[in-house]
């Protein structure tokens, strides 16, 4: 139960917002981070440092960019999922949400290199054969390569672009319109219920744009990296991760938020307590979703899929893959069984803290091991022939995550500084205030 039963009188009726000198400093350093970062990265990928530089520096930022672009995703998907089920429990936490997933749309600056054919070029081999044919392209890989020639219809570079396009415009679409809808509703004096409504009206059919981005952001950024890979199960694995660790961001942004005095009386720890169930519940569906993909591959043995898993567990890779098996699952399943752990809010967080390092670690798994593989195939001259990793690269994996992870603090804090932190003119704040479970 919550620590006290919750009047309307608690509600302050301007609702609670955080004093941007109270975050400045943090807000500033993460800010200065990003410039430094984002100036020495566009220097790398000019070409200032050599192409060696600038051929690992793009799977490094390839790796940053993507993990970071997963938490907002699935941080739209609770705001998503919480319209249309119509729960009121988490109308506390539904603004923490909003501004996590309100980042997505910035995340577009950071996507910038990806776009551009001379970072492609060592990333995306089947982008290299298509650039490189002449005359009809689909043509000229019904002679050069006939597995390309197949996925011709979905691999082609008009509408990889098209849908690249889609994923921002339409996806920051919705979190931008909810979030709005959302804010609105503060300063209304008559705000009744015709906004939830709305709300649950529009977020029906966004569960499709959210189902669409997660997959193929998916496909065209992690799976495209080698073009001969496919698995049926790759959407659905990484909207478990997604899913999981937008939670846990959630979780440590309203820590940290009560930490300062704010949240007061509207989250306490049945709060605490329900996203911690959810925790639980996606690190169990993540292992099921990993096993069946490892289970599918193995069972069919395919060399075109067999070969993910045959990288990642040569050299030291296995360790890695081992490492996310208990880690990533064994460790949390049995830390989050504990009911008194969840409601304890600082302990709900290291163990979020913890998740999402192994979110890294999965997400640095699927990208880095690709690296030696690709530079050496498509220019061994530059990079060597082909290697299980390329010693020194980490250098630009810590520098990219720095980067991107602190525009991704600079813009989380500018949007937590905008409005109310929890929807003060909600019709069921109460409701949500005094939830048990």
């Amino acid at each position: 139960m919550a620590h006290h039963h919750v009047t309307s009188s608690d509600i302050a009726i301007n609702g609670d917002h955080l004093d941007p000198s109270s975050v400045s400093k943090v807000k500033t350093i993460a800010g200065i981070i990003a410039l430094v970062g984002t100036i020495v990265s566009v220097l790398i990928f000019t070409g200032v440092f050599g192409p060696w530089i600038r051929g690992t520096y793009a799977y490094s930022w390839e790796f940053a960019f993507y993990i970071f672009l997963t938490i907002p995703i699935g941080a739209t998907f609770w705001v998503l999922l919480h319209n249309v089920s119509n729960a009121s429990w988490g109308v506390s936490v539904r603004r923490t949400f909003e501004n996590i997933g309100s980042v997505f749309p910035w995340l577009f600056l950071f996507s910038l290199p990806l776009l551009l054919p001379q970072i492609q070029h060592y990333l995306y081999e089947w982008m290299n054969i298509h650039r490189a044919a002449t005359g009809d392209v689909k043509e000229h890989l019904h002679h050069a390569d006939h597995l390309l020639y197949n996925k011709y219809w979905f691999m082609n570079l008009p509408f990889w672009y098209g849908r690249v396009a889609f994923y921002f415009i339409a996806f920051s679409a919705v979190i931008i319109g909810h979030r709005r809808l959302s804010v609105a509703q503060d300063t209304d004096p008559n705000p009744g219920t015709w906004r939830l409504l709305k709300a649950r009206y529009h977020s029906n059919y966004p569960l499709i744009i959210f189902a669409l981005t997660i997959t193929f952001t998916g496909f065209d950024f992690a799976m495209g990296l080698d073009y001969k890979w496919f698995s049926t199960m790759w959407g659905v694995y990484l909207f478990a991760g997604a899913a999981l660790n937008s939670m846990a961001v959630g979780v440590i942004v309203c820590t940290w938020l009560k930490s300062k005095g704010h949240l007061k009386h509207v989250v306490g720890p049945e709060h605490f307590h329900i996203m911690g169930k959810l925790m639980f519940a996606f690190t169990t569906f993540w292992a099921y979703v990993t096993f069946s993909q490892f289970f599918l591959i193995w069972y069919a043995n395919i060399t075109e899929e067999t070969s993910y898993f045959l990288i990642r567990n040569t050299g030291n890779w296995n360790l890695g893959m081992i490492a996310l098996v208990f880690g990533h699952f064994v460790i949390p399943f049995v830390v989050l069984l504990q009911a008194w752990l969840k409601k304890n809010p600082k302990l709900l967080s290291i163990v979020a803290v913890y998740t999402l390092c192994m979110h890294v670690l999965d997400h640095y798994l699927i990208t880095i091991p690709e690296r030696g593989i690709s530079l050496g195939n498509i220019d061994p001259k530059t990079f060597g022939e082909i290697q299980v990793s390329i010693p020194g690269a980490f250098w630009g994996d810590i520098l990219a995550f720095v980067t991107i992870g602190a525009a991704f603090v600079f813009f989380l804090i500018r949007a937590l500084g905008q409005h109310s932190l929890y929807p003060n003119r909600d019709p069921r704040i109460l409701e949500s205030a005094n939830v048990s479970n």
